[in-house]
């Protein structure tokens, strides 16, 4: 079966469940699943449900699609993501970003948790995505090029949306929440990296993680036009001390931080 015709049966399955027109989607990162939560009127599909859609298996993930009204936009929210690492294809984890832009979505918010590299960040910051480089060496538009979803060569020259990133520190300066701004680096993982490698990082980047990069890269192949990325800093990973990491404390942090990020996220709704 090709991608065209998973991605049929998978919105034709999501649409007899809630046929609604969807304005925006969300994919909640580590932690970051209470953004969801918020949704009322909701419509929840398992993803094992769905055709060709995974099941996560990430601590902090609750592997659903959500529907519903978040302000006055529809929303579709996805509880957790799949991850490279996890053994997926590269074409599996970008699937439900194709399945959103194939049911008409061209605003997309991209969360997830991630290491600050930045020795002006702190645990709980919030880091708005200005770009990101791609140290997972895997990219999702490799092999056959299907002109239906988009172009053989897409840009990638902005990624992220200044004009979106522009509402968001306007709505952050109104709000009184403390903002950052910096260039994510994605990594396959699932080991954390080493002290070298974080220094090395850290010359380059502001935060480090392991997802965001190939769902984004489909996104703008697919011609969805206002991308917005969040990260929540959840550890400092400058590899300047010698802290063991823990995914139980990312998860702890990422938890902490989502009433500041749900509050952002539902007055960006309201206002794009």
């Amino acid at each position: 079966m090709t991608i065209l015709n998973a991605i049929k049966e998978a919105v034709a399955y999501i649409q007899s469940k809630s046929p609604s027109k969807i304005d925006l989607g969300i994919i909640c990162g580590t932690g970051l699943g209470p953004i969801a939560d918020e949704i009322t009127n909701p419509v929840s599909i398992p993803y094992s449900n769905i055709p060709h859609f995974q099941s996560g298996n990430v601590k902090g993930h609750k592997n659903r699609l959500v529907i519903g009204k978040l302000g006055n936009k529809t929303v579709a929210a996805f509880q957790g993501r799949f991850h490279f690492y996890e053994g997926y294809s590269i074409e599996k984890v970008t699937f439900p970003v194709r399945v959103l832009a194939a049911l008409g979505v061209q605003s997309l918010i991209v969360t997830n948790a991630a290491g600050g590299l930045n020795h002006n960040f702190s645990v709980g910051d919030i880091m708005l995505i200005e770009d990101h480089i791609n140290f997972m060496f895997q990219n999702p538009l490799v092999g056959k090029n299907h002109e239906e979803l988009g172009p053989r060569f897409p840009d990638m020259s902005q990624p992220y949306s200044k004009n979106q990133i522009s509402k968001v520190e306007k709505i952050c300066l109104d709000q009184g929440i403390k903002i950052q701004k910096g260039t994510y680096i994605a990594v396959t993982g699932p080991s954390y990296e080493t002290r070298a490698e974080l220094r090395f990082f850290a010359q380059i980047g502001d935060a480090v993680g392991m997802s965001t990069v190939p769902e984004v890269i489909a996104a703008k192949h697919n011609g969805i036009k206002n991308v917005l990325g969040l990260s929540v800093i959840t550890n400092m990973a400058t590899g300047h001390d010698t802290h063991e990491e823990c995914h139980n404390a990312v998860v702890e942090a990422a938890n902490l931080a989502t009433p500041k990020v749900v509050k952002l996220v539902k007055q960006y709704i309201k206002e794009i």
